[in-house]
C-alpha cells in the first residue's frame, strides 16, 4: 500500500510500531523521509543530503538532513546497502552502526569505498539502511573463574573454516 507520498510502503508488523520524532534539517527539506521500500523490508532507505564524490579508499560521514529522537529502550542501526556494496564496494564503516536514543545531532553514514573508482553521490539518492532495535541493558559481575565449556578458550576460527 501507498504512503500517500510516492515513497514507499506502509508496513504492517505482528509487533506494535514504534514512534521516531524526526526534524527535518534545513538542507534536507526537499527530501523523502526514511521509509521501507517493501511490505517486508527490515530496513529503512535514507538517502543523502549532499552530493559528493567517495574516491577508492576514502570514508566520509554523510549528512542525511535530519536528526532524530529515538524512544528510551530502542537503538537505530545503520546498515550498508547490498546492491551499493556488490555492484560498487561501497560500504557503512563500524556496521551496524548505533544511533542512541539520547543522540540529538544529525543523522550522518559513514560511508567507505572499498571499490577500484571514485563513486558519484548524488543528492537525495539512497545511501544506507536504519533498522530499529530493542536495546538489552546488562550489567557485569566479577568472578574468579568462569565456567567450563566444549570450546574453552578457542576463538577467531576454532571451530573450523
Amino acid at each position: 500500500m501507498a504512503d500517500g507520498l510516492g515513497y514507499g510502503v506502509a508496513m504492517t508488523s505482528p509487533l506494535a510500531d514504534i514512534e521516531i520524532r524526526l526534524k527535518r534539517l534545513p538542507h534536507g527539506e526537499d527530501l523523502p523521509l526514511p521509509h521501507y521500500a517493501t511490505d517486508h523490508a527490515a530496513g529503512m532507505d535514507v538517502v543523502s543530503a549532499e552530493s559528493v564524490v567517495l574516491e577508492p579508499g576514502a570514508r566520509l560521514a554523510i549528512a542525511t538532513g535530519f536528526a532524530i529522537a529515538i524512544p528510551v529502550g530502542y537503538e537505530v542501526q545503520v546498515r550498508p546497502r547490498s546492491g551499493l556494496a556488490l555492484k560498487h564496494g561501497i560500504t557503512c564503516l563500524n556496521t551496524p552502526g548505533t544511533i542512541d536514543a539520547d543522540y540529538r545531532g544529525e543523522v550522518k553514514v559513514i560511508l567507505a569505498n572499498l571499490g577500484s573508482d571514485p563513486f558519484p553521490i548524488a543528492r537525495g539518492e539512497r545511501i544506507a539502511q536504519l533498522v530499529p532495535a530493542p536495546v538489552q541493558h546488562a550489567r557485569f559481575s566479577e568472578v574468579q573463574e568462569l565456567d567450563d565449556t566444549a570450546r574453552g578458550a578457542g576463538g577467531f576460527g576454532s571451530t573450523g573454516r
